[in-house]
């Protein structure tokens, strides 16, 4: 453990988002979300939730510019609430935040230097951040 890092952000999920550049990107996917299929590094944190992960790492990784975060479309084009607690953990709106078509999200996030699988059970529980320059505010 150590002081003012926030208790989800494992070692190793620490070492992961300290090795990503500049746009590389994090999935902190669903339950159902096919991490293990789809990427080559993948953590498991079950018992968390998507907007708690998305906080923690949001704790210590600044976003690129918008839309530094990409969330899954639901299936009838409505935001759901965990999709408005994810918006709301990552700091972002609506307006900077990009929503993805089902299978499109699934091959964006094919290209993610690492993809973090929480026990979330809620469906579209899903987001990719895209990582800013550390000690730049982002525009």
């Amino acid at each position: 453990m150590l002081e003012g890092i926030n208790p989800l952000l494992t070692g190793e999920l620490l070492l992961h988002l300290d090795r990503m550049g500049h746009s590389d990107a994090v999935v902190v996917a669903d339950a159902h979300f096919p991490a293990w299929a789809l990427g080559a590094r993948v953590i498991d944190l079950p018992g968390t939730t998507t907007p708690e992960v998305v906080a923690a790492i949001r704790s210590v990784l600044p976003l690129d510019d918008a839309p530094g975060i990409d969330l899954m479309t639901s299936a009838d084009g409505s935001v759901l609430d965990v999709q408005r607690e994810l918006m709301a953990a990552a700091g972002t709106t609506e307006r900077t935040t990009r929503f993805v078509e089902r299978f499109a999200y699934y091959d964006v996030a094919k290209a993610a230097y690492v993809m973090v699988r929480t026990g979330e059970t809620r469906k579209y529980g899903n987001a990719l951040l895209r990582k800013g320059v550390v000690g730049h505010a982002s525009a």
